[in-house]
């Protein structure tokens, strides 16, 4: 029934009406990522998943992950378009999942709010829906939560999280990495979704509003800083599996997620302790998006090398004869993939080492020479 004018909740600022049709408007793109797995439909209160699609498994593991998208929302809000927010937070999560090999199996999502737009939230939901479908994932549930005297009219977060399976002698990760591998980047798409407090500090910093032109990057800082993350999940899925041998153990040993952190903190959470690599800054050229706001900011690249990915979304470490044949796999998936170092497990060479990142006891990881074309 929809609200009335004296209806005490809405006049407390939450309108239920407005929240039903919201659902309504997002229902086909839901609907579209669900397989026979999927049970129940949209609108219950618990999304169900038939399980016994894992009864072909030997051995079973779950891989769970949550995120969100963090300050990017800010960018989104600021210029009214939100299409594009939902790849970033399926990117966020269903791509820290594939980390260990497993394939997605659903994901469920949450949106607070202060105040329910229809439109405006199933915008965000479809660019969910349709990022879940281009990851292999179902969306089979999720929540629109209306907090009116939290979140102003126009604010809103959103968070999301997703389960995978991978069997277990499948499983990926530092334990099967060896002296010798070469460690493969994934180009990266822009920014994705992190390091974007550092970005609207550079941009207010600088009296840049996010609908002037940015000439260098040829569009308005609003869409330049909205491009969506890249989905890495089923290209990496296909590498794992194009790489597979008839017999004996995969050749592509562990993935990173570069996300908050950088290269170096998040290529040494996937190596073992005592080993380390020396990722060489002159196999690529960051994209351009990181030197215009380092430009902006008067700060050297080096100096953000904690923060922003500068280029590189994701790290394979495969075995050293596989390395040609996985760049030329992810290359052939529309995917720029070149080697920029190897693992060592003997002496490590004099200087600072990123290590310890997220409190994970890892090998050490440090960026070395000069960026390629002259970026600094």
């Amino acid at each position: 029934m929809a609200d009335s004018p004296t209806n005490p909740y809405a006049q407390a600022g939450v309108d239920t009406a407005a929240g039903d049709l919201a659902v309504e408007l997002m229902k086909a793109s839901v609907r579209a990522t669900h397989g026979p797995e999927v049970l129940g439909g949209v609108g219950g209160f618990a999304g169900m998943f038939d399980a016994s699609a894992l009864l072909g498994y030997t051995r079973p593991l779950l891989a769970s992950s949550t995120d969100g998208v963090g300050t990017k929302v800010a960018i989104a809000q600021a210029i009214d378009k939100h299409d594009t927010i939902g790849q970033d937070l399926v990117g966020m999560v269903v791509d820290d999942i594939v980390v260990v090999g497993a394939k997605p199996l659903f994901m469920t999502d949450y949106i607070a709010c202060g105040k329910v737009v229809p439109q405006r939230i199933a915008d965000i939901v479809r660019g969910i829906a349709e990022a879940c479908s281009a990851t292999g994932t179902a969306l089979v549930g999720g929540e629109t939560a209306e907090h009116p005297g939290l979140l102003g009219p126009r604010d809103y977060d959103i968070a999301g999280a997703a389960t995978g399976v991978v069997e277990a002698d499948a499983l990926l990760g530092a334990h099967r990495v060896q002296d010798g591998d070469a460690v493969i980047a994934l180009g990266s798409s822009g920014l994705h979704s992190n390091g974007y407090s550092l970005v609207r500090h550079i941009v207010a910093g600088a009296g840049i509003g996010y609908g002037d032109n940015a000439a260098d990057l040829g569009t308005t800082w609003g869409e330049a800083l909205l491009e969506p993350t890249r989905l890495y999940t089923l290209p990496l899925l296909k590498l794992i599996e194009t790489l597979r041998p008839a017999q004996g153990p995969n050749p592509v040993h562990s993935l990173s997620h570069v996300t908050g952190g950088g290269i170096a903190a998040n290529l040494a959470r996937v190596l073992p302790q005592g080993s380390w690599a020396e990722v060489d800054r002159s196999t690529w050229t960051p994209s351009p998006v990181f030197q215009v706001l380092a430009d902006v900011a008067g700060t050297p690249l080096v100096d953000t090398e904690g923060t922003w990915n500068l280029g590189i979304g994701f790290l394979a470490v495969v075995a050293a004869e596989s390395a040609d044949a996985a760049i030329a796999a992810i290359g052939s998936q529309g995917i720029a993939a070149w080697q920029v170092a190897t693992v060592r497990t003997g002496a490590r060479p004099e200087g600072h080492f990123e290590e310890g990142a997220k409190g994970v006891d890892g090998g050490a990881v440090r960026l070395v020479g000069a960026y390629a074309d002259g970026a600094k």
